[in-house]
């Protein structure tokens, strides 16, 4: 549900021709590597002409701490400072 969620949000809002699923491993190998819950659709590459943030919620899994888990949870054009 949380895939199809973050599926149906990535195509209202790019303007990309290339499938989500061919882009699904570089988004989650870089949110791995820089260690953050969210990623940016570029303005250039959006419907709009907007930002717009990808925001997940990032588990370990039990068995493997190095495993990580990541739950679609909202999209938003703006990052609220912490």
């Amino acid at each position: 549900e949380s895939y199809q969620d973050f599926e149906r949000d990535f195509y209202r809002y790019s303007n990309m021709n290339i499938p989500l699923t061919f882009l699904t491993d570089d988004i989650l190998k870089t949110m791995a590597t820089s260690r953050k819950n969210y990623f940016v659709l570029n303005k250039e590459k959006s419907r709009d002409n907007r930002d717009h943030f990808f925001i997940f919620e990032v588990s370990t899994v039990d068995e493997n701490p190095l495993i990580y888990h990541y739950t679609y949870k909202k999209t938003t054009i703006y990052l609220a400072e912490k």
